[in-house]
């Protein structure tokens, strides 16, 4: 159990500096991340969603000190990726000029989701899996 702890704890370092650094993702690969034209200050949408995440990665890599006692917040984290990636889905499959974004940001949430996720329930205490 040791091991997954300190994968868990690894993830979430690597998602929370990944979350910090959405807007350096923005400027090298647009199509891939972002949902406007022009530069990524062009959008106040765009700007918000930038300091959500980064507030969110903060959040994680804070996570990654004790992941047991933040287990909420990962799993908040874990249930809205996989929420944000299906409407974004949607949104590129009915845009085709969006389709960077099915390369991009919707499988990079759904790898978040499902790497954080898994390791949740690995790591779970064992009064949980009695």
């Amino acid at each position: 159990m040791p091991q997954r702890s300190t994968l868990l704890r690894a993830a979430l370092i690597l998602f929370g500096i990944t979350f910090c650094l959405l807007y350096p993702l923005a400027i090298f690969w647009p199509s891939g991340w972002t949902w406007h034209e022009g530069p990524p200050t062009s959008s106040h949408y765009f700007m918000m969603i930038v300091g959500i995440y980064a507030t969110l990665g903060v959040f994680l890599l804070l996570a990654a000190r004790d992941p047991a006692a933040n287990r909420p917040l990962i799993w908040f984290t874990v249930w809205s990726s996989l929420v944000h990636a299906a409407i974004m889905a949607v949104q590129a499959l009915g845009h085709p000029a969006h389709a960077g974004h099915l390369l991009g940001d919707v499988p990079g949430l759904l790898l978040v989701a499902i790497v954080l996720g898994g390791l949740l329930l690995a790591d779970r205490p064992a009064a949980a899996t009695a």
